[in-house]
């Protein structure tokens, strides 16, 4: 996977023609890149067969519970238009890896890094679930809450919000137009023009964010009612925006 994410960064930098002669070559990155591919399939391939034959065993109800279930089911939908179906589940079970792995893990560090150095913020966190979890309040294990629970905990999300917007785990964006299109800004770009994105700099402009910007400030998102104050996608791309949104936000949060 380390192999596979360098690989994907080098071909932001590189121009395309260079990387896919790379590839046509089987040399440098992507010769990496063929061989992670390779070591992923070995891994996924025994184990999606496994869960089919055990699949098979189970009761419709018990299948319900099962994650390839799904993925079978949206297998079923494309009328077989994909010919093979366990490519088809390896693809989507790469992406599940790929897209929650490193932005899970980039995300937490960065935020209990900031808390770290923001002590004051952690003491609105701890008193926060101390007032608003009843698993708290009535002295079981602080752990167990569940989704609808954790709703309640505003400043936190708050906290979240705001870590991601300082330090985005997916820090810049590709986009290309189909054809031939004028930017906000009045330019113009042709078809199939390289734009990248920088979500990390969008999230430390002062036309966007004001004059605090380079603080960490939970207290940006959160409304004089004390709710979550809402942020357009296309100011806060933590998530992308538009039809590219993550799909796993809410699980995410």
């Amino acid at each position: 996977m380390n192999d596979l994410a360098l690989v994907l960064l080098h071909r932001h930098i590189l121009p395309e023609r260079y990387w896919k002669l790379q590839k046509w070559l089987g040399i440098g990155k992507e010769k990496k890149l063929s061989k992670a591919w390779d070591a992923f399939d070995q891994f996924i391939y025994p184990r999606i067969s496994l869960k089919q034959e055990k699949r098979s065993k189970m009761f419709d109800e018990e299948r319900r519970f099962v994650g390839l279930t799904t993925l079978m089911e949206a297998y079923e939908e494309t009328n077989n238009s994909i010919r093979d179906a366990k490519a088809f589940m390896r693809d989507n079970i790469l992406n599940l890896m790929f897209a929650g792995r490193d932005t899970t893990s980039t995300a937490l560090t960065w935020f209990f890094w900031l808390i770290a150095t923001n002590p004051w913020a952690e003491e609105k966190i701890l008193e926060e679930i101390a007032n608003e979890l009843d698993v708290v309040k009535q002295g079981q294990d602080s752990r167990l809450f569940n989704v609808q629970q954790s709703h309640k905990l505003v400043y936190l999300h708050a906290a979240l919000c705001e870590a991601l917007r300082l330090y985005p785990p997916v820090a810049l964006e590709h986009k290309a137009p189909v054809q031939a299109d004028i930017l906000p800004s009045g330019v113009r770009v042709e078809p199939n023009t390289k734009l990248i994105l920088f979500f990390y700099s969008m999230g430390r402009m002062e036309s966007l964010w004001g004059e605090d910007c380079l603080e960490f400030k939970p207290e940006r998102w959160i409304s004089e009612r004390g709710r979550i104050r809402h942020e357009p996608s296309f100011k806060f791309p933590a998530f992308n925006a538009g039809p590219r949104t993550c799909l796993g936000k809410e699980m995410a949060f």
